[in-house]
């Protein structure tokens, strides 16, 4: 089993992730960060082309050696430093107050306790820091919910733990986040019970 989480799925999310039907929302998401950035779940490094100037540095979460290794030449070509700096979202390895921004793309439904992940990313964001996210989640139509809930043991099987029915708005807000910006739409091209994305923007409340 751990041959399975360790060689084929990063490379399997490599793939998946990286088909160029995801390419306009990782640009919509990214377009605003700015400052030091931390990004969990940083996978193979498939945001890496559409961080914009306005990122000093990246500290990269991310627990598979074979996605940082995928990265490589993503790393290679990107003009902004991008630096690997932990290994588990829900314990991250920074002081409080840290961050100008964070983001999280595809990331929140394989996390075993995505909560957890939220408050160590609401830890570590400056006063005004924003969370930047784009997740698959829940669906808003019962029929499809109704699928996902089918198909969710064997999409958790196959694809390292990644769930279909999490609650991505809810989570965030459960986490201490106020969500300023959120549009959801079933992203085309993709099965609707893996399609049903969540894009926005959520700053810590208090």
């Amino acid at each position: 089993m751990r041959f399975y989480e360790d060689h084929i799925v990063p490379r399997l999310v490599n793939a998946t992730c990286g088909m160029s039907l995801t390419e306009p929302s990782r640009k919509r998401v990214c377009a605003d960060l700015h400052g030091r950035v931390v990004e969990i779940g940083f996978g193979s490094g498939l945001n890496v082309p559409f961080y914009p100037d306005s990122i000093d540095s990246v500290s990269a979460v991310e627990p598979a050696d074979l996605g940082w290794k995928l990265a490589g030449t993503r790393l290679a070509a990107s003009p902004v430093p991008v630096e690997r700096s932990g290994l588990d979202g829900q314990s991250l390895p920074f002081p409080d107050n840290t961050f100008d921004a964070a983001l999280s793309t595809w990331t929140m439904c394989t996390i075993p306790d995505a909560g957890a992940a939220l408050r160590e990313v609401r830890r570590v964001l400056k006063p005004g820091g924003t969370l930047h996210f784009v997740e698959h989640g829940l669906a808003p139509d019962e029929k499809v919910r109704r699928w996902q809930h089918r198909f969710e043991p064997i999409q958790k099987a196959v694809a390292g733990g990644c769930h279909l029915t999490r609650k991505i708005p809810t989570l965030v807000q459960t986490a201490g986040f106020e969500i300023r910006d959120l549009d959801t739409f079933y992203q085309k091209g993709v099965p609707k019970i893996m399609g049903a994305l969540s894009l926005g923007v959520a700053r810590p409340v208090g």
